[in-house]
């Protein structure tokens, strides 16, 4: 199976070094230009994040797609807001509106205070419960072909019928992440790829067993995405150098203190047994940040990052979210020298295993 490369694109232009894309106003200029500089960079997708404050997910992919070709979007997609049978909808128009380019990355709510600011003060494993339901109401809604009813703890609902049918059969792909049980058994259950912060090559792959063996429970096969902040140079010593000075001037701007879930905690515990792990894989930056933002980071050369990468891709890994700290300007540098790499690099690995098969 090919490498996929999901990128992550914001609203409005990020000041400085940035650990967040999706916060601002609303600025159409550089919203087709980001969407469109990932497009050129042979980016496969593009995450959509979502934010109590940020811009409404949906639209900005719709927006973004009717100025792009081929790039997909990843909509991040918060359960409980909306009713699921208006999601479902919403979501099957956009994916055909942009000619089947959409996915949803389900997010139960890692933040109790962002919850709040939209009205949900539902403790966390209940939304997950919730969450799980709120995806089987979806899926129903994208399938079902004649109106179906649905009693459930959170969700009741009589007569459910859709004319709005995703043009991707049976539905969109939908990614979760998570490290809490009720996260895990609902991805489990629902979800196509378990989205998951870059961690050492041994701790990735027990997780990714782990979860393997849940997601056959519900008779599904694991798909998996990772997350990494690429800081390559054209010297070894040079992207070192260049790391460094990314963890000095985001030291210097406000930071998160603790860590709000369990994935993040996992990183700043990694992060405390050392900087480097796996030779490549720098924590520091993901242990000042309280491991928020995706701040996992691979560091060294091209050759040398898209080799570490491609180790994950050997344990079953197949699509990757990297994004740098320099938002507009890492899309055009990952393409030119990263992404060519990194994709040759997995159809060698697939060609080998088919010759040894």
């Amino acid at each position: 199976m090919p490498a996929r490369v999901i990128g992550m694109i914001g609203v409005a232009p990020p000041q400085g070094t940035a650990l967040h894309v999706i916060a601002g106003g609303i600025s159409p200029t550089f919203l087709k230009e980001f969407a469109q500089a990932h497009e050129a960079a042979h980016f496969d997708y593009v995450l959509v994040g979502y934010y109590s404050s940020s811009a409404e997910g949906f639209n900005v992919a719709n927006y973004a797609a009717a100025h792009t070709e081929k790039l997909a979007y990843l909509v991040a997609h918060r359960p409980g807001v909306v009713a699921p049978t208006l999601a479902a909808r919403a979501a099957a128009t956009v994916d055909q509106l942009s000619g089947g380019r959409l996915a949803l990355h389900i997010i139960a709510g890692n933040s109790d205070a962002d919850q709040q600011r939209e009205g949900d003060f539902s403790p966390k494993e209940e939304r997950y419960q919730r969450a799980s339901e709120y995806l089987d109401v979806m899926r129903k809604v994208w399938t079902s072909k004649t109106p179906f009813d649905y009693e459930g703890k959170f969700y009741r609902f009589r007569d459910v019928f859709s004319e709005a049918r995703p043009l991707q059969q049976p539905y969109p792909p939908l990614f979760f992440g998570g490290s809490s049980p009720g996260a895990l058994e609902m991805g489990a259950r629902h979800c196509n790829v378990f989205a998951m912060f870059g961690e050492p090559l041994a701790e990735t792959a027990e997780r990714m067993a782990e979860f393997r063996a849940m997601a056959r429970q519900h008779g599904r096969e694991a798909g998996f995405n990772l997350s990494f902040r690429p800081i390559i140079a054209e010297t070894e010593g040079a992207a070192w150098d260049k790391a460094k000075k990314v963890l000095d001037d985001l030291k210097a701007g406000p930071l998160p203190v603790k860590p709000q879930d369990k994935s993040a905690e996992r990183l700043v515990e990694l992060a405390k047994r050392g900087d480097v792990h796996d030779e490549r894989l720098w924590m520091p930056v993901a242990g000042a940040a309280a491991g928020k933002g995706n701040t996992s980071c691979l560091v060294g050369t091209p050759e040398q990052v898209a080799t570490a990468m491609l180790k994950y891709y050997r344990l079953g890994v197949t699509s990757f979210l990297i994004r740098g700290f320099d938002p507009l300007g890492d899309v055009t540098e990952f393409g030119r020298e990263l992404i060519p790499r990194l994709k040759a690099g997995a159809l060698e690995i697939d060609r080998a295993q088919q010759s040894a098969a």
